[in-house]
Formats: C-alpha cells, sequence, structure tokens
C-alpha cells in the first residue's frame, strides 16, 4: 500500500500476508469443508475462492466507530449480508483501485440489503474526513461504514479476519481480502484482491437466497 505514488519495495508483504496468512486461513476452511458431513445443497454454490458453509463458522464480533464517530457492532447489522473489508484512506495506490471495485459491486447490489464496513488499517492517518473523502471519489453507492481507532483497538479485530499489517515509512502494507457474511452473521466467502466484481454480486444473490 503507498501513499507517495512509487511502487514500495516492501509490497511484496501484502501478497505474502494474503496468501501465507489470509489464504492458509481460508484455505483451512476450504480443506475443513471438504471433510465435514455432507450439506443440502444451494440453489446456486457460492462461486469464491474460499467457503464456508451456512451455519458453520460465525463471524468474529467487534464493535468500533464509524465516519460519523457513531458506535457500530458487526452484530448491529445483522439482517443485511455485509461485505467486510480493510483499507487504508489515504493510500494512493492498491487501496483506490479496491474502492472502485466495491463501486462497481455496489452499483450491482442496489436491489438487495448489502452494506459495505471497512475496517481501517491506518490508525496513524485515517480519520473521519479522510474515510469519507476515500468513498467520495469511489464514488460508493448504497449503506457503507468504515470502522476506525486506534491501533490498540484495531489490532484485534485484525488478528480475527488474518489480516497483517506492517507500518514501514510513508506506507501501510496489508492484507487485500474481502469477506463475505451473511444476514445471520456467519462468514460465507472469502476473496483475495484483485477479485471479480461479478463473482461477488453473484455470491452476494446466493446467499441472500438461502439465508
Amino acid at each position: 500500500m503507498m501513499r507517495n505514488g512509487q511502487r514500495a519495495p516492501k509490497y511484496a508483504f501484502v501478497v505474502l500476508a494474503a496468501t501465507l496468512g489470509v489464504a492458509i486461513g481460508l484455505g483451512a476452511a476450504l480443506i475443513r469443508s471438504s471433510h465435514a458431513p455432507a450439506a443440502q445443497p444451494e440453489l446456486q454454490p457460492l462461486a469464491a475462492q474460499a467457503t464456508w458453509p451456512a451455519g458453520a463458522k460465525r463471524a468474529p464480533a467487534f464493535s468500533l466507530r464509524d465516519q460519523t464517530g457513531r458506535a457500530l457492532s458487526l452484530g448491529a447489522l445483522r439482517g443485511h449480508p455485509v461485505l467486510l473489508t480493510f483499507l487504508d484512506s489515504v493510500c494512493k495506490k492498491e487501496c483506490p483501485i479496491e474502492g472502485r471495485a466495491l463501486r462497481d459491486v455496489q452499483q450491482k447490489l442496489q436491489t438487495t440489503r448489502a452494506v459495505t464496513m471497512v475496517v481501517s488499517v491506518d490508525p496513524w492517518a485515517d480519520t473521519r474526513a479522510s474515510a469519507i473523502s476515500f468513498a467520495h471519489k469511489s464514488k460508493w453507492e448504497g449503506t457503507w461504514y468504515w470502522l476506525l481507532g486506534s491501533r490498540a483497538r484495531l489490532a484485534p479485530v485484525w488478528r480475527a479476519y488474518s489480516i497483517g499489517v506492517k507500518r514501514e515509512r510513508g506506507d501501510i502494507a496489508h492484507s487485500v481480502v474481502l469477506y463475505l457474511i451473511d444476514s445471520r452473521g456467519y462468514l460465507r466467502a472469502g476473496y483475495l484482491f484483485p477479485f471479480s466484481t461479478s463473482t461477488v454480486v453473484h455470491d452476494v444473490h446466493s446467499v441472500t437466497a438461502t439465508s
């Protein structure tokens, strides 16, 4: 993740964290799923890189303050499918690309109750104003929340979702991952970036239809 327009040599950390950290966690879920008892087939199988059966893995709970200063918990969004990701609002390179991809997803989900939730990976620079500016520049639609806090408040959430975060000079290297949480609060899918917007939209509709 970079702020100064030059690709940081440590960007490999992002790929490594995603591959060895998040991907291992998601891969483990796939392995566990392959040995689990056969479940009732879904109407539309999820097309993500990693999936969990309905009701198999509760999304780790957390509560932080959003871009308006209001306290918000993941549990408060029960009844909505949630697209959860982790971004740096002052990044100038990779995060804005994911921001635009999320806009494309949001545009195709206007008829659903899907909510976008972002957890900050930059407690040193992210602010309410920078989060709102990021969303405005990305042209986000629908309901979205950007959750902020100190490193002490954010780090347990990063760990719970296998997000690697490393602060470099003028740079925040971090895992770039999107999770789909169903309306009952269970993890259903995980996507490493760059993800296919059509795949995410497909999976949200599938989860909504089978919830």
